[in-house]
């Protein structure tokens, strides 16, 4: 009998230093929500917990100012230049004779196309709708006149 009443004694310690844990613990993160802080600072939860960097995408703008189409070398280095540069997702670089002869061998016409609608990697227009067809032509006379 003695020791059923130690083991019911043993449970009943346990038991609230549980429950006193378990307070000091919770408490303190109540309290955060309401206006209490932890750091015990100043500081607005939302300001320390904002992401370092935001990436937003928006549209470019043209580059036409004068209503006047721009020429390859503009176009190149504006649009062309983020792929065919570094040579990103296969594109051939500018000025590796190797890579564009056998695409300057379908000729100007064929490589024109291309790059209107697209081939591969390339999105239409190297994924500047805004830009004319004569704008992708003078381009592509670019990079071709790189190449040679």
């Amino acid at each position: 009998m003695a020791q059923q009443q130690n083991s019911s004694r043993s449970i009943l310690i346990v038991t609230i230093l549980v429950a006193l844990v378990l307070v000091a613990v919770i408490w303190p993160l109540s309290m955060i929500g309401k206006g209490g802080s932890q750091t015990g600072g100043s500081d607005d939860v939302e300001g320390r917990i904002q992401p370092v960097a935001k990436l937003e995408l928006a549209k470019a703008a043209p580059v036409k100012s004068d209503g006047k189409p721009q020429d390859g070398a503009t176009v190149y280095n504006s649009v062309c230049s983020a792929c065919h540069a570094s040579g990103a997702a296969g594109a051939p670089k500018a000025g590796d004779k190797a890579a564009w002869a056998p695409r300057i061998a379908t000729g100007t016409a064929a490589l024109v196309k291309s790059a209107i609608n697209g081939k591969n990697a390339m999105p239409a227009k190297g994924g500047n709708p805004d830009l004319s067809d004569a704008e992708i032509k003078a381009a592509v006379e670019y990079l071709v006149g790189l190449a040679k």
